[in-house]
């Protein structure tokens, strides 16, 4: 038996075998290859129906890192998970908030979580900003009301947080609303999830070695 042991051809494999297992079923450009990539990293090909997008999710997302936008993750995983090489190429950085000690003294003293917190720090920096939830679901409540407020305006909010707790509520306060959006329906998602869909994104503005 020959195996694909050259990490560029298993990924090219593993796309051509999702294309065929999805059969018929097609995306519109840009959206695609968020599907197939998030499908990729999970091995769960519910996300083709599962993964919604605001119309203009996709063409917002890449203005703003074409302009150097700033990733506010809310997980460390998340954050490692993120192509932090081709987000430098666009001018690009990518924020964690979770583990400031700032962070977890205001929340102890408030009695909230650190996500909460951590949204409020990342809402009060300048230029655009893309936000990738994919664990805290008290990240994303606390985000909409700061996008509610008129503090924050971001480029693009990820919404994937996995759970059984406030989870899919969170995820359905952003749909059919204004703000640009790549939501998770139901109780599934992730932190891979969330860098998965920003990455796939990234891939679509460079070209990338052996692709």
């Amino acid at each position: 038996m020959s195996l694909i042991i050259k990490p560029t051809e298993i990924e090219k494999k593993s796309f051509e075998i999702i294309t065929q297992e999805l059969g018929e079923r097609t995306f519109p450009a840009g959206q695609s290859e968020v599907v197939k990539r998030v499908i990729h990293t999970t091995a769960d090909f519910d996300y083709a129906d599962n993964l919604c997008f605001s119309e203009d999710a996709i063409a917002s997302a890449k203005q703003a890192l074409t302009q150097g936008a700033t990733i506010v993750t809310d997980t460390n995983m998340a954050l490692s998970g993120i192509n932090k090489n081709i987000l430098a190429e666009l001018g690009g950085t990518a924020r964690c908030f979770m583990a400031e000690p700032e962070v977890a003294r205001i929340a102890k003293e408030r009695g909230v979580t650190r996500a909460v917190v951590s949204m409020e720090y990342a809402s009060r920096m300048e230029g655009n900003l893309i936000f990738a939830i994919g664990n805290a679901p008290t990240a994303l409540i606390r985000l909409h009301e700061l996008i509610q407020e008129g503090v924050c305006k971001p480029a693009l909010v990820v919404g994937v947080p996995v759970g059984f707790v406030n989870v899919v509520e969170s995820k359905e306060l952003f749909l059919g609303g204004s703000t640009p959006y790549i939501i998770a329906r139901g109780r599934k998602g992730g932190s891979n999830v969330a860098a998965a869909i920003i990455n796939a994104i990234e891939y679509q503005l460079v070209k990338r070695e052996g692709f």
